[in-house]
């Protein structure tokens, strides 16, 4: 039992000191995303990004009803409620994954991001496609 508790307590140490003191779009620390629904790879409402997120869950989206029939037809289905997953809909915010939301960009189906909710990291990934700050914010 004690070895068990311990490696849980690792696990949860080791996740939330990767995302310690993580910044936005702005230098700024990285505000919540949204608590409800609970967003974020690592479920805190934040977009933040840790060593296990392959996803790269950064861009703070607000999705819109055209965004998640787009993204339901790439084989993402985010408007479906499911036992663990509420569903979205329109106006709700998310953290993307980064290439999605460059996908939908490139094919004029993006979302409107949140700045200030939306992790720095992703300006790397955004780079190598071309994609500048000033386009996140349109």
């Amino acid at each position: 039992m004690e070895s068990k508790f311990l490696c849980i307590l690792t696990a949860v140490f080791i996740v939330t000191a990767s995302c310690k003191s993580q910044k936005n779009l702005n230098n700024e620390p990285l505000e919540i995303c949204s608590i409800s629904p609970m967003t974020g790879f690592t479920r805190t409402g934040k977009c933040e990004t840790n060593y296990w997120d392959q996803g790269t869950h950064l861009v703070c989206a607000r999705v819109n009803d055209k965004f998640l029939e787009y993204t339901k037809s790439k084989g993402n289905d985010l408007s479906t409620p499911r036992s663990w997953f509420p569903g979205l809909k329109d106006g709700d915010n998310w953290c993307l994954c980064v290439f999605r939301w460059v996908q939908a960009f490139k094919e004029g189906e993006a979302p409107s991001v949140v700045l200030n909710a939306t992790n720095k990291e992703a300006l790397s990934y955004l780079k190598r496609f071309g994609v500048t700050l000033k386009d996140l914010s349109n």
